[in-house]
């Protein structure tokens, strides 16, 4: 294959461009820029019988290059950020589980609210809010302390009475009487209709909030001073009460944030530390906003084996400031960055005004970045302590129990899913070295088992399990259920390649491990970190089962549906599946997106449209 891959890069450009590696099954393992794409390229390809393991793994999985010519090394850095943000590849330098670090959503609707959410929850769009088409989304974060949002969303709250519920408003008052939040003095109650509450009157609340977001303290006290003043003047002075509380309750809380060594009239500056611990990096960040420590977060860093710290540090720019709402003047940094030019040519593209990044050797700056940096360190400390005690320890507590010579480092866990026997579905998890690895987990619709028979549906999951000759074999399975399940699951290995693996068993109410070695159940504390250990993969595996069932259950559903409409056969029926990827995309599709399907009239795509409306 790699001799392959040679010819063809030969054929490759000599021009600036993006390249995407990618496995025998087309996923993206690895995403890249470069000035020649032919230079650039050939470099994976090349002879590594003594090179670093990480290029070794990553020549044994390449089967095909493709790339992307652009004009520039900018415009190849921003598609390589936006590649990667999109494939989030298993070789690049990636922020660990980016797509769950909390942000706050200022939504875009006539009358806004501030939400909590992660980038995770798909369609979060279409189901959190209505958009308005003058208004845009605002988003803050990424954070990596979702307690400490939650604080902020509560004390903001509780001082700019935002609306907090979901309703579609559009100026016209709605048939519900408002909230108690209304009566507490919570909101402003938008429900009543524009007459009650100007969109103005929210708006600048609105940008209230987003100025505290932004660490513009000074400009928002400022404000909020003035308003305060105008409406005492005016003998308005219920509205100038309120005006002076928020103002005390902000300067309480700015008050608590730490004063750096700075000059006045300092620019906003993000200062990144990186550091290393072991096999663990990550990355700490101080955001200063008007001279004051605003927030710090950090963030963990996966695929950094083997990598300078110059590149990690590039990786890490490029993967967070593509994710940012507004990016400041001056970044202050640890380590130089690979390619700083290109980087800061790149940022002041995104962020539409110059940014420097720096890398202080002296003075108050200095200290900063030593203090960012023993932060840092501390935290990779605790990190480290807290994975040995709820994972390295349980685990190797396990191993003495299942008899191993060492810990289990992958772990499946199974559980069966129905409901009256119908669309019955085995779901498989993967647990590696204590972490869930969802690119192993599968599912498995039951074929052959008898209805509502679930040690029959196991064994068929388990023996189909061991047929798969090419997946790594595990070092224990775990059953969701009790001494009967465990029994029913060591009946279905014997003649397989899982007839070795250790089996156990959970049960639960109250949780009890099944083990072959003894014909009494375990029971634990409920504080115990193994038993705490096992409850995560027993109900990973219980909440994969069920939501297999219902996808099936809805697919099943809705093919059956779809037969009862005229002129739609089972091949039609596959195409519509095909194209929306489950039934649920199918449901919710438009009449013009139901007639992009291939084989889908406009008038048979208007006819499957009120069809599905009516049996929603």
């Amino acid at each position: 294959m790699l001799d392959q891959l040679r010819v063809l890069v030969r054929r490759f450009p000599d021009h600036p461009g993006v390249y995407l590696l990618k496995d025998k099954n087309e996923r993206v393992i690895y995403v890249g820029k470069a000035r020649s794409l032919r230079q650039r390229v050939r470099s994976y390809l090349a002879d590594n019988t003594s090179g670093s393991p990480r290029l070794k793994s990553l020549q044994s999985k390449l089967a095909a290059i493709d790339y992307v010519v652009t004009d520039s090394e900018v415009e190849a850095l921003i598609l390589e950020c936006s590649l990667i943000k999109e494939y989030r590849p298993r070789f690049n330098v990636n922020l660990k589980d980016d797509k769950d670090y909390p942000y706050l959503l200022i939504t875009p609707e006539l009358y806004p609210r501030l939400e909590l959410l992660r980038l995770s929850q798909k369609g979060y769009k279409k189901a959190r809010y209505f958009a308005h088409p003058d208004r845009e989304e605002h988003r803050f974060g990424p954070f990596t302390d979702v307690g400490a949002v939650r604080d902020t969303m509560q004390f903001l709250s509780s001082i700019f009475p935002l609306r907090r519920c979901r309703q579609h408003l559009d100026g016209t008052p709605t048939a519900d009487r408002p909230c108690l939040n209304y009566q507490m003095n919570r909101c402003l109650a938008p429900c009543r209709g524009a007459e009650k509450v100007l969109p103005a009157q929210y708006n600048e609340m609105v940008r209230q909030v987003e100025l505290f977001l932004q660490g513009r303290h000074g400009e928002l006290e400022a404000g909020l001073k003035k308003q305060m003043e105008e409406a005492a003047v005016a003998e308005r002075f219920e509205e100038a009460a309120s005006m002076r509380n928020r103002l005390q309750s902000l300067q309480r809380v700015v008050g608590q944030q730490q004063k750096m060594l700075l000059k006045e009239n300092s620019p906003d500056r993000d200062i990144l530390a990186l550091v290393r611990n072991d096999n663990r990096a990550a990355v700490h960040l101080f955001q200063v906003r008007d001279g004051k420590l605003l927030s710090q977060e950090h963030f963990p860093l996966s695929g950094t084996d083997e990598i300078k710290d110059s590149e990690v540090i590039s990786s890490f720019i490029k993967s967070y400031y593509n994710r940012v709402e507004a990016v400041p003047r001056e970044i202050l940094l640890s380590t130089e960055p690979a390619e700083v030019e290109l980087l800061a040519e790149w940022l002041k593209v995104i962020a539409e005004h110059p940014v420097r990044l720096h890398r202080p050797v002296r003075g108050a700056l200095k200290k900063l970045m030593d203090l960012a940096y023993r932060n840092g360190i501390l935290r990779l400390h605790e990190e480290e302590e807290r994975f040995s005690r709820v994972t390295k320890e349980p685990l190797e507590e396990l191993g003495r129990l299942l008899g191993l010579d060492t810990s289990p480092e992958r772990i499946e866990g199974y559980d069966i899913s129905h409901l009256g026997g119908g669309e019955p579905v085995g779901a498989m998890v993967v647990f590696l070295d204590g972490e869930s690895y969802k690119s192993g987990y599968r599912r498995f619709n039951i074929r052959k088992a008898p209805a509502s028979d679930d040690y029959a549906a196991l064994q068929e999951v388990l023996k189909r399990r061991a047929a798969q000759q090419d997946w790594p074999k595990p070092d224990m399975l775990l059953i969701d259920g009790g001494r009967g399940q465990l029994n029913a699951a060591r009946a279905a290995l014997p003649g397989t390649d899982l007839a070795s693996v250790p089996v156990a068993s959970l049960a639960k109410n109250p949780d009890r491990l099944f083990l072959d070695s003894s014909s009494m159940p375990m029971r634990m504390a409920a504080n115990d970190p193994l038993l705490q250990l096992l409850q995560r993969i027993r109900d990973e595996v219980h909440r994969f089962a069920i939501s297999g069932h219902r996808s099936r259950k809805s697919r099943s559903s809705l093919q059956s549906s779809l037969e009862k409409i005229p002129g739609i056969g089972p091949s039609r029926r596959a195409a519509l599946l095909s194209h929306f990827g489950n039934a649920e995309k199918v449901i919710k599709a438009s009449v013009e997106e139901l007639a992009l399907v291939p084989g889908i009239s406009d008038t048979l795509a208007l006819q499957i449209y009120r069809y599905l409306r009516h049996m929603k």
